[in-house]
């Protein structure tokens, strides 16, 4: 039996320091190194086990057994969902059906800039409000390639606007957990958190617009921009605040999608944006271009019916059917029957105060978000009409093309669970929150650590929603405010998680370039931070303090 301690050098500070060593190593190896994703994951992985066992005398069997729970744990959390997500992707590129989404979303607009916000913004939010689990950024990327955008840009774009609706994702799952963690309503820290990413969210279609054709772009398309943004974000704010939060992002995704179409109705931008006839992709690499071009019953000008279109969009209307059914709570306690669960054999850890670590593996078979997508895609082949071998052949294909991304998230989920387990993760929480008052503003970087850490906003508040109560009591301030701030700012962590940057990487075919897409997005995901730390510091001051939730 292990059991935590977490200032074993006698001074908190330097604990600390020692605790963040693989956070060090894992930045740097991806960001100044330029190390392949897999092999970065790998070091920081051995570096966290040297410091579980050499700094905080966790034993060598109990580190271990901890990386293999955590490792396994991410066979249910990421692969089990990204396999599904992508395979159904890939049946409707190779059926010949994505070639009809493509041609729909260009129907919104000819230009790529408006395309990227349709796609990566709104339709990527839809896609993190049901399933999430880096799903939109494998969908979306490969959705963008289609549109014209070079793979790494295109990997980009959907790494970047994977943040907006991640406080909410999951049918609001952060949010859930977060009240779970510190008993108190999720409903507040629901509301709360509609009172801050929205501000962030706004600004992300402008960002995209610049990442896709330099900010000069921004002036030519801010219209869409502006449009997209402020519907995402008024839908956001009033779904959390005065309905319910399970369906903000649902909600927001679809106001966001229809204010840009409407606005196409009265106002186009110019001709620089125009989009690119490119062949989609099966993700990690090109397909038949003859069989994804095919025309599907076209009408006689060679255009696609009501009926071709509705078929391409019916594998993602199946996806929020099955999920928005799972949430009926007749439903919901019945797939919950399903769920096996056994202590992870051979890991026994206390807390500092004596009462047990919780290491229990949950086996939802039925209820799991990749099991709701696998059953999505069996019913895609009825629709696409695919035949079971085709379909077991494009399986296959899937995994295969992740290669060693599938290596770098069982590292990086090992990685968090050796920190989380061995307290060095508790330690960096407990040392920044003797910032005192200051550590309003250091709020959303824990939870920012957090995602960069496990790859989840949901995980960061498991693992820091304690925490984050704690300060709030030992400073007298609202504990509400500093658990939506760890939820918002481990939102803008989620571009930087080496886990997701490996999804993106292998959903374009660019295994081996994380270090490349880190370096890419590192700026904004800093830049959004710092504006949410002003933003929450602001809140817990005279000046904004009416915004929070009483």
């Amino acid at each position: 039996m292990y059991r935590q301690n977490l200032d074993p050098t006698g001074t908190l500070a330097w604990s600390a320091l020692i605790a963040a060593v693989p956070l060090l190593v894992v930045l740097v190896l991806l960001g100044v190194f330029r190390w392949k994703a897999h092999w970065a994951g790998l070091a920081a992985l051995v570096s966290a086990l040297l410091v579980a066992t050499a700094g905080f005398g966790m034993p060598v069997a109990q580190a271990a057994d901890s990386a293999a729970y955590g490792a396994g744990l991410s066979v249910l959390l990421v692969l089990w969902i990204t396999f599904n997500a992508i395979w159904i992707y890939n049946l409707t590129v190779k059926s010949g059906h994505f070639a009809v989404l493509r041609r729909s979303f260009a129907a919104i607009s000819d230009d790529r800039r408006i395309q990227a916000i349709v796609i990566a913004f709104s339709f990527g939010a839809l896609i993190e409000a049901l399933a999430g689990g880096g799903s939109p950024i494998a969908i979306c990327s490969v959705m963008l390639i289609a549109c014209g955008f070079p793979p790494v840009k295109a990997a980009t774009l959907a790494l970047v606007a994977n943040t907006a609706p991640v406080a909410f994702g999951g049918m609001g799952n952060p949010v859930t957990i977060l009240g779970q963690v510190t008993q108190l309503p999720a409903d507040d820290f629901a509301a709360m958190a509609g009172r801050q990413a929205p501000l962030l969210a706004l600004l992300v279609p402008f960002l995209l617009v610049g990442i896709a054709d330099g900010f000069r772009a921004v002036r030519e398309v801010w219209p869409a921009a502006l449009a997209a943004g402020l519907a995402f974000s008024v839908g956001q704010f009033t779904l959390s605040n005065y309905f319910s939060y399970k369906l903000t992002d649902i909600f927001a995704a679809l106001a966001s999608a229809g204010a840009v179409l409407l606005l196409n109705q009265v106002w186009q931008p110019g001709t620089a944006g125009r989009a690119v006839t490119a062949p989609p992709v099966i993700a990690g690499g090109s397909s038949d271009a003859s069989a994804a071009e095919v025309r599907r019953a076209g009408t006689p000008d060679g255009g696609d019916t009501a009926a071709d279109r509705l078929t391409a969009f019916a594998p993602y209307l199946i996806i929020v059917t099955l999920f928005s059914l799972a949430q009926i709570t007749p439903i919901k306690n019945w797939l919950a029957k399903g769920v096996v669960k056994f202590g992870w054999p051979g890991l026994h850890i206390v807390s500092t105060k004596g009462t047990p670590v919780a290491t229990v593996y949950s086996l939802n078979w039925a209820s799991a978000t990749g099991s709701l997508l696998f059953l999505s895609g069996l019913l895609t082949l009825l629709v696409l009409r695919i035949g079971p071998l085709s379909a077991l052949r494009t399986y296959g294909e899937t995994i295969r093309q992740f290669g060693w991304a599938i290596f770098t998230i069982f590292c990086v989920f090992a990685l968090s669970y050796v920190m989380n387990l061995s307290g060095q993760i508790t330690t960096l929480g407990d040392w920044l929150a003797e910032a005192g008052g200051f550590f309003a503003f250091l709020a959303p970087v824990v939870g920012w650590f957090g995602v960069a850490v496990t790859g989840t906003d949901a995980g960061s508040n498991a693992l820091f929603g304690g925490l984050q109560l704690a300060a709030a009591h030992q400073l007298d301030t609202s504990p509400v405010l500093f658990g939506a701030a760890n939820t918002t700012g481990g939102v803008m962590a989620k571009m930087i998680s080496p886990q997701n940057l490996a999804i993106g990487a292998a959903a374009v075919g660019a295994v081996g370039q994380e270090g490349t897409l880190f370096r890419k997005v590192f700026g904004w995901s800093v830049g959004l931070l710092l504006l949410l730390c002003v933003l929450v510091w602001l809140q817990s001051t005279a000046v904004l303090d009416w915004m929070v939730v009483k």
